[in-house]
């Protein structure tokens, strides 16, 4: 999901840049306003996590792996805005010091992972809250925000002319399914280790109950 520098022409990075930074800096803006004293220390319990996290590789078919992504489980507990921030956070991370993802395309790296993952990876949780329960709406949602991730850099690459959209969304979007189901169970996993050691964590404001 880490695109590297030169897999995207210099009309799509650029754009993606814009687009997320422009997001980055109306959710500064909106994270100033809301963070409180429990929201900005749980931000860099998160980024730390969520950054651990991505360095563990499960096996997935075909001898490929993932990694768990953490969008969902950070805007769940902080909020769509704040999210954002952590993953931005993590990505910016390893980018600059591991080399995980280029320069040049950590726009688009954020976009994925942070717009999608986080961002509307927030309010397909709350629609999916209205027709089922937490654990399903957790679920749904961690798969379906992966999945468009997946889909958004298919595309992402199809039109920089790296590869053809035919061949990497079938192969992007089926692997990440089963990338989003481990996902899925993660992040019900963490969100019920902390409903029962630190419930106070799922009551913090701006966050998805």
């Amino acid at each position: 999901m880490h695109i590297p520098d030169g897999f995207l022409n210099a009309k799509t990075w650029v754009t993606l840049a814009v687009v997320s930074g422009f997001a980055v800096g109306v959710a500064s803006r909106i994270a100033s306003k809301k963070a409180g004293e429990k929201q900005i220390p749980l931000m860099g319990v998160m980024a730390a996590f969520i950054f651990a996290a991505q360095m563990l590789n499960f096996p997935v078919a075909g001898g490929t792996s993932g990694h768990f992504m953490g969008g969902v489980l950070a805007s769940i507990l902080l909020g769509p805005s704040m999210g954002l921030l952590v993953m931005t956070a993590v990505l910016v991370v390893q980018c600059f010091v591991f080399q995980d993802g280029g320069l040049t395309a950590l726009g688009a790296n954020i976009f994925n992972m942070g717009i999608i993952g986080a961002v509307l990876g927030y309010y397909l949780y709350l629609i999916f809250r209205k027709v089922g329960s937490r654990t399903i709406a957790v679920f749904a949602a961690s798969l379906v925000s992966i999945v468009l991730a997946a889909v958004a850099c298919s595309v992402e690459l199809a039109i920089s002319g790296t590869v053809p959209l035919k061949v990497a969304l079938p192969a992007m979007a089926g692997v990440h399914v089963l990338i989003g189901i481990g996902e899925g169970l993660i992040t019900i996993a963490a969100l019920g280790f902390l409903g029962k050691t630190r419930p106070d964590l799922l009551e913090i404001p701006g966050g998805a109950k």
